[in-house]
């Protein structure tokens, strides 16, 4: 019977220190959040445990008894219902395990296969042991027999346990010193239940794993669920003080739409707002046809849907926006400002009555604009300008204005205290990348005084990025004649780059054509010569040129074929040899530099491969040769030798003695022919 007492105390402690947990009980649940998986996860565990911890229990007394046959059915049973459990509590805990590290690597599979593997096994052998015993049996005096399968499925359990242990220790040992004392309490639950078996085969006739269950659950409780409950009290009530300086602070799960409210303000609260904290996205939508301003519903139902909201906050921290919200029959302007959480699953937002402060600026821009000389702007305005900004010189104060029609007339948009602070925020978030340190350089207060104290105006051009695209803008900044304020204008000069742009690629377009032989569209001899005067230049300044060589090679027969066929017969025949070199050298210019003379200027591919190249080329001229078809030229190769040449001309000259003294032998080849 005493077998059966700690069993039993072990489940009265679990229901006491738990209840909260087993009493929410659910076998599956959509959430996202891994808290709430890890908790209906751990809450499996406790019921596997609560139902070994009776099986365990009622295996005390019936094996006290086991002597009545009649109990022997019960005690078998039991004994089975046993064993699942066991396997069961294994289970449950490890699944909880992975999913409280929220991790989805190759060792958490592992871990999850093996666990389910063993647990699978086991229920197979469950299934088989009433007609070949393997995990136990009982003989005729109905005495419990171990079986040696028994001792298997322990020490597989056992392995798997300190596995996960040490998978945890190693976890915490890499994690922030926050969550590395949960993970060590739960790592050494797995060694001590590990443990706790190793005692139950050790001796069968104590509940060895029960007491090692209530003791990892006890530390599961007081060292984890007891922490993150102290924690989530100090969160709440960070967070219930932040909330204090606004009227409302929502904390939304991105995918479900949960939520959770602090409110702080009484006028906010008398709204009596409708709240039940499970669709943030459908609750606002009914909200707002309740609570918004008519004029600004449309506008307000744009802003709450998560697509919306993520792609407001891509490549920033936090955004803002504000519309009227009907307070006590009244309009009154709130200013909401959404912000990604720490964890980016949850989005803040943040609710503030700002109704004093829009009423406030409203009045100082009013009499700003009133003591605004407008003739001071309009003596320097073009109207092609998109944005004017109107800078005190002494303060750095500052109005900018919109120029929305063909007219001039400005619209007033913004007004701040520090025209260079705020556009240094500006720089950085619309400036092109490559052009900000420039414009941080330009727009300096006292690079802009310097500027204008010798000349009239200073400008910049640069690129901006707007809706994802680049344009380019000048910026134009001028004194007033009372040398007060500085205006500083800016203009969209798309138009006028496009435009450049075309006209330097139609002069580059130009200086190509000129540069090729309108015969073969090869390049033509002036190529050739800026080629020339470009290599003999790097030469002369003492560069380590790369290497290269030339082939001079002169078309045979030109003059007969012109003479006996006519020019159009002699062009074709020009017009082949191009052809032919252009395909042997592919990687190579070629230029022609007279009327039946060509330049390769070797390089690259070309010039490593350029023996075999000319092997190539030259039987190509012998096969033309001896076939009397396509065109046959004589050849001749040099290479630049760095310690020797100090002219390109020299090199020029090598190859072309050696294109003479092979056509030499192909003019004895074509007589021996004759």
């Amino acid at each position: 019977m005493s077998y059966s007492v700690i069993s039993a105390l072990a489940l009265i402690l679990n229901l006491i220190i738990n209840h909260e947990a087993l009493w929410h009980f659910k076998i599956s649940s959509k959430a996202s959040e891994t808290e709430q998986r890890a908790a209906i996860r751990y809450s499996h565990f406790l019921t596997a445990a609560n139902c070994y911890f009776i099986t365990d229990m009622a295996w005390g007394v019936l094996y006290e008894h086991h002597d009545i046959p009649a109990l022997f059915p019960f005690l078998y049973s039991d004994c089975i219902f046993y064993f699942i459990f066991m396997f069961l509590t294994m289970l449950t805990w490890v699944r909880y395990t992975i999913v409280y590290l929220d991790r989805k690597g190759l060792r958490s599979k592992i871990l999850l296969c093996a666990v389910w593997s063993i647990f699978l096994l086991g229920l197979v052998y469950l299934m088989v042991n009433r007609f070949y015993p393997f995990i136990f049996s009982f003989n005729e005096k109905h005495e419990y027999i171990m079986e040696s399968g028994r001792h298997i499925a322990f020490v597989l359990q056992i392995a798997l346990y300190m596995l996960t242990s040490i998978y945890m220790f190693h976890i915490a040992r890499k994690s922030s010193p926050g969550v590395r004392s949960r993970y060590i309490a739960v790592g050494a639950t797995c060694f001590m239940m590990g443990l706790f078996l190793v005692l139950q085969i050790l001796n069968p006739k104590y509940p060895s794993y029960s007491m090692g269950l209530i003791i990892g659950i006890c530390v599961i409780h007081v060292f984890v669920e007891a922490g993150e409950k102290r924690e989530k009290e100090i969160y709440d009530h960070i967070a219930t003080s932040l909330a204090e300086d606004y009227d409302a602070m929502y904390y939304i799960n991105i995918e479900t739409g949960e939520y959770r409210e602090f409110s702080s303000s009484k006028k906010y609260a008398s709204m009596n707002v409708p709240v039940d904290d499970r669709d943030f996205y459908a609750e606002t939508m009914l909200n707002i046809e309740k609570y918004v301003h008519p004029d600004d519903r449309e506008f307000a139902r744009s802003l709450y849907t998560k697509e919306t909201m993520l792609k407001n906050l891509e490549g920033r921290k936090s955004y803002s926006y504000k519309y009227r919200v009907m307070l006590g029959g009244h309009p009154k302007y709130f200013q909401f400002t959404v912000m990604n959480a720490y964890d980016d699953r949850h989005f803040v937002l943040y609710e503030k009555d700002i109704d004093d402060e829009i009423t406030a600026e409203n009045m100082r821009l009013e009499n700003q604009k009133k003591h605004v000389t407008f003739s001071q702007i309009a003596e320097i305005l073009a109207v092609n300008y998109d944005v004017i900004y109107y800078v005190d010189a002494e303060d750095s104060s500052y109005i900018s204005y919109e120029c929305r029609n063909i007219y001039g007339r400005l619209d007033m948009q913004k007004s701040g205290d520090d025209f260079f602070m705020d556009s240094r925020n500006d720089i950085a978030n619309i400036v092109h990348k490559n052009d900000r340190d420039i414009v941080f350089e330009f727009l300096c207060r006292d690079h802009i005084i310097g500027s204008l104290k010798t000349q009239k105006s200073c400008s910049i051009d640069y690129r901006i990025l707007a809706f994802k695209k680049t344009h380019y803008v000048r910026m134009t900044v001028r004194k007033t004649a009372d040398c007060t304020h500085y205006i500083i204008g800016i203009e969209n000069i798309d138009d006028e780059v496009r435009k450049e742009k075309e006209r330097l690629k139609e002069l580059n377009a130009e200086k190509e054509l000129a540069r090729r032989d309108d015969l073969t569209g090869v390049k033509n001899k002036t190529a050739y010569n800026e080629l020339e005067e470009s290599v003999q230049a790097n030469i002369d300044n003492g560069m380590d040129y790369l290497p290269f060589g030339l082939v001079v090679c002169d078309a045979n027969n030109l003059k007969m074929i012109n003479d006996k066929e006519g020019h159009a017969a002699g062009d074709e025949y020009i017009k082949k040899s191009a052809a032919l070199l252009r395909y042997v050298f592919n990687h190579s210019p070629v230029f022609r530099v007279g009327g039946d003379e060509f330049v390769v200027f070797l390089r690259g591919d070309d010039y490593s491969n350029r023996t075999e190249l000319m092997e190539r080329f030259r039987a190509r001229i012998l096969e033309n040769l001896k076939s009397g078809s396509g065109p046959v030229m004589a050849s001749g190769m040099a290479e630049y030798v760095p310690e020797k040449d100090n002219l390109v001309s020299e090199i020029f000259d090598r190859a072309d003695k050696k294109m003479y003294e092979n056509k030499r032998k192909l003019k004895k080849k074509e007589n021996s022919q004759d």
